[in-house]
């Protein structure tokens, strides 16, 4: 086992058992009962129940809601908000955050457009686009650790920043005259087998994240210092280079959310994604990522980014006025919330 491997285990027992004499001080009285009873259930049970009964609940009032185009309508408008919270992900599991993605979206967006413009092709443009977004979760980290300042503090100054390099570099105007009858806007911004291509690459990364998370080195020591981070730095684990690694992939995300949206709207518009950084920490933290750190989940997160993409489109279906939706969303986020959170001391108690 490796130091942070031990760094790990040490921390999610501190967390979730408050101390070693309670793991074998079980109801039952057998040592392992209370380690087989978690895994019955998955972390994400709570939030996966409140996206089937708002689903349930708008469905049975009115049926056309269950239409399968209208439900992947709905899933496809939450594809952006989703990479985005993919990412955020690793940065709230170990106790940073990272504001900046609702610049970096429309900055990457702009500079994508504008590649394809100046005739570079379409499916090219892609990895520089994608390079664009590591580069600035690069500069978010380097910023944070060389100023020894709050991630909070610094993604909030370059949100503004890179949101106003991408007007900037836009002239304050949509980016239009793209090549829309090449494959990548044809493919990248339709539909494969039935189902939009945003929707099959967001299950991709969220595969991908979800055992990087859970299974690598990495996602190991994500954990170790979103646990403890003082005890994460003593065992040996590099807390900087991680962090610039959790805030590259953040940045990464969010450019893959600006890639597929330039190949779905065909433009380059530097005045989208207002608002997104804070959709998308909802999300992850609906899904069961807490700010304290710690752990996290990309499939919880995804279902997070569901449920605020269902709640837009049940509010129209109850012609509930546009003054009352951002009301209307916040409360269901509350109450999405209050339910994982009810769900965990249930099994913990159960333990």
């Amino acid at each position: 086992m490796t130091e942070t491997d031990r760094a790990v285990d040490d921390a999610e027992r501190a967390r979730e058992q408050g101390g070693r004499g309670r793991r074998f001080a079980l109801p039952s009285g057998r040592p392992w009962a209370g380690r087989l009873a978690p895994r019955w259930l998955p972390d994400e049970l709570g939030v996966l129940v409140v996206l089937a009964l708002l689903v349930a609940g708008i469905g049975i009032p009115y049926p056309d809601f269950l239409d399968s185009d209208n439900l992947l309508t709905t899933a496809h408008n939450s594809v952006y908000i989703s990479l985005m919270a993919c990412g955020m992900v690793f940065a709230l599991a170990m106790r940073e955050v990272d504001l900046s993605v609702g610049g970096s979206y429309a900055m990457c967006l702009v500079v994508g457009a504008l590649l394809v413009r100046e005739g570079v092709a379409p499916w090219s443009a892609v990895p520089l686009v994608l390079l664009t977004g590591i580069a600035l979760g690069v500069f978010n980290a380097l910023v944070t650790t060389l100023l020894a300042l709050p991630s909070f503090i610094v993604t909030l100054g370059t949100l503004m920043l890179f949101r106003g390099v991408g007007l900037a570099l836009a002239d304050g105007k949509q980016i239009t005259d793209l090549p829309l009858d090449d494959s990548f806007f044809t493919l990248a911004g339709g539909d494969a087998g039935g189902v939009p291509f945003a929707l099959w690459v967001l299950l991709a990364v969220v595969a991908v994240l979800t055992v990087v998370l859970a299974r690598t080195r990495f996602g190991a020591r994500v954990r170790a210092i979103g646990s403890n981070p003082d005890a994460a730095e003593f065992s040996g684990i590099p807390v900087f280079r991680t962090r610039v690694q959790a805030l590259a992939l953040s940045g990464l995300t969010t450019a893959c959310a600006a890639t597929l949206a330039l190949a779905y709207y065909g433009a380059g518009d530097p005045t989208l994604g207002q608002g997104y950084e804070l959709q998308a920490i909802a999300a992850c933290i609906i899904g069961g990522t807490p700010l304290a750190g710690g752990r996290g989940s990309a499939v919880g997160a995804v279902a997070g980014a569901m449920i605020l993409s269902v709640v837009a489109s049940g509010l129209v279906f109850f012609e509930v006025p546009i003054n009352w939706t951002s009301f209307a969303t916040g409360g269901v986020i509350l109450v999405a919330v209050a339910a994982d959170s009810a769900l965990r001391r249930g099994g913990r108690r159960g333990r």
